[in-house]
């Protein structure tokens, strides 16, 4: 789009030029006459160029916004995914933490209970696991 711009203002610069060329080898105007005709076309011309300059800072005003409303939407896109991981993190965490204090405990009642088979095992003469 910046491109456009700046092609169509050279376009409007080389315009300017021949057109004052053109205007000073043909015009049936005294020479003051001339310089007036040409200062008024210069000060058209800057008048010109003053009002497209506006035209594109408020274009690229308006870019930079959007572009910011954009980085806006990203970063909260961003934000809710890690939120979201976070969640699934913690609820595996939970899950892993139920899983371990299950197996511990099967795991503590099967030695007591081993513990206690032995201890039965030993204390009655003659039937132990020895005899």
């Amino acid at each position: 789009m910046a491109t456009d711009n700046q092609q169509a203002f050279g376009w409007f610069l080389a315009g300017l030029g021949l057109g004052a060329l053109v205007g000073i080898l043909y015009a049936p105007k005294s020479g003051r006459e001339t310089r007036e005709d040409l200062v008024a076309t210069a000060k058209d011309g800057t008048e010109y160029v003053r009002v497209r300059a506006r035209e594109v800072v408020d274009e690229a005003g308006h870019l930079v916004e959007r572009g910011k409303g954009q980085a806006v939407e990203y970063v909260q896109r961003g934000r809710e995914v890690v939120e979201r991981g976070r969640s699934q993190w913690e609820d595996f965490v939970d899950r892993g933490k139920g899983f371990v204090n299950d197996q511990t405990v099967k795991v503590t009642a099967a030695v007591d209970a081993g513990r206690h088979a032995y201890q039965e095992a030993a204390a009655a003469p003659g039937e132990g696991p020895l005899s």
